[in-house]
């Protein structure tokens, strides 16, 4: 059932650590579809930097840090949305980006236990992005992962490139047994034909609750391993390539395999780039250096 004219839609991407979910918003956020979007962020650690990794765009973005949505901050997606709902201006939609470590299962309730939110939004679609070269070695060990694509509607299966054909169709066999029903797309660097993820209409209740009969009680048992923490570093200079490059790698060899993810941010005399993802230049308004590893 598509939104009433009185609904906003809303669209939930999410995914592992590292799949995609950033590029995926960049490629909405930078098409010329026309069409405006509020964009709600969250971030596992205490310090914003995938807010910093959006490109910038007229859409208002809106952070949500130091906890994962499902969990500590859920009740300020509830604020967010209220207060973009009051506001007179009409949006196209609304996005919102999960960490890598979020149920997906809690934030979908927020959109039908929440009374008002209920009444003026409506749950577009899920969609989960994967990273194909990690995922059948995430997946086993990652419960997080497993819950991400059991509620998903559409799947990207992201960075195909750096897979081979058989392996591929392995992935998504893996992938087809946790969610027989998602559409899967095979992408790379997220691209696609944006209309494949945006205004399906794809969520559909009562098959979750087929799954889940209990999903509209307002429950969370979601709990992260209490081994997996955020540490962030901010400092407001650039540090010195020549001494942060050599402790980087001494610290991702000594702990590589227990290091999930690692974000750095670096601006310096009004140009910024970003340790992850393709090597971009940007502008920036001050000089400063931030550092986040989950593990």
């Amino acid at each position: 059932m598509q939104a009433a004219p009185n609904q906003t839609p809303v669209t939930v991407i999410t995914g592992y650590l590292g799949s995609g979910k950033t590029t995926l918003l960049n490629r909405i956020l930078t098409e010329a579809h026309g069409k405006r979007y509020a964009v709600i962020v969250n971030e596992f650690g205490e310090v914003g930097i995938d807010n910093d990794l959006i490109v910038n765009a007229e859409e208002e973005i809106f952070e949500m840090n130091n906890g994962c949505i499902c969990c500590t901050v859920r009740g300020d997606l509830i604020r967010i949305l209220g207060g973009l709902m009051r506001r007179k201006g009409r949006m196209d939609g609304i996005i919102v980006e999960t960490t890598g470590l979020a149920d997906p299962a809690p934030v979908a309730q927020t959109f039908f236990v929440d009374e008002d939110v209920r009444r003026q939004t409506k749950l577009d679609a899920i969609v989960t992005v994967v990273d194909a070269k990690h995922l059948l070695g995430e997946i086993d060990r990652a419960p997080e992962a497993q819950e991400q694509l059991g509620f998903a509607d559409i799947v990207l299966l992201n960075k195909t490139d750096l897979v081979a054909a058989d392996d591929l169709t392995s992935v998504e066999a893996r992938i087809r047994r946790i969610n027989p029903y998602a559409g899967i797309h095979r992408t790379e660097r997220c691209g696609l034909d944006l209309a494949q993820v945006l205004g399906r209409d794809a969520f559909n209740l009562d098959r979750v609750l087929e799954v889940v009969p209990d999903f509209l009680i307002e429950t969370h048992d979601h709990e992260h391993d209490d081994e997996i923490d955020s540490l962030s570093l901010t400092a407001d200079r650039p540090l010195d390539p020549k001494r942060f490059v050599p402790w980087i790698q001494k610290i991702t060899q000594d702990f590589g395999t227990d290091i999930l993810r690692m974000k750095r941010h670096h601006c310096d005399e009004g140009r910024r780039s970003a340790l992850r993802g393709p090597g971009r230049a940007y502008a920036c308004r001050r000089r400063f250096t931030a550092s986040v590893e989950i593990g």
